[in-house]
């Protein structure tokens, strides 16, 4: 384990080929495929500097590869990602992520700029946990908590 704090820790985050790295392990540590159609799917998610929707990734993909990407594939795909950690959906705006670093279980704070678009994504470990046992005490049980701050970003501010 690295050591780090718990507040709002920054790791290193990987880019391009090592993130695409992490994620085929991850993705094959959950049994599946790391198909050239997820890896398209993958690259063209990674390469987005806000959250995507799977028309974006779509049009990317088959700009990419000359041929036409159903959106409802990428769908399916980005639903695969999320399930084993590659990507995140960011609920609110219907559109995902990629995982910087799909080999840690996090809660994600997405914090959503309304002007831009830009998201910023942070890990609090201390603020995710009080939403969880909020959520216990409530006879609930989180599998994982999405939280989403709507606002503007300091660039728009």
């Amino acid at each position: 384990m690295h050591a780090h704090d718990h507040h709002g820790h920054k790791h290193h985050e990987p880019e391009g080929a090592d993130l695409a790295r992490a994620a085929q392990a991850a993705l094959e540590k959950a049994g599946e495929q790391w198909t050239s159609m997820r890896a398209s799917i993958f690259d063209a998610l990674a390469s987005f500097d806000k959250p995507a929707s799977a028309y974006d990734i779509a049009e990317a993909v088959s700009k990419a590869e000359g041929r036409r990407v159903a959106a409802n594939s990428v769908y399916r795909i980005l639903d695969l990602f999320v399930s084993a950690n590659l990507a995140r959906r960011v609920e609110s705006a219907n559109a995902y992520v990629a995982n910087a670093h799909p080999n840690c279980l996090h809660d994600c704070i997405f914090l959503v700029c309304d002007s831009c678009g830009q998201t910023t994504h942070i890990d609090d470990d201390s603020i995710t946990k009080t939403v969880r046992t909020a959520a216990r005490e409530a006879g609930f049980q989180p599998i994982r908590p999405v939280i989403e701050v709507r606002g503007k970003c300091a660039d728009c501010n």
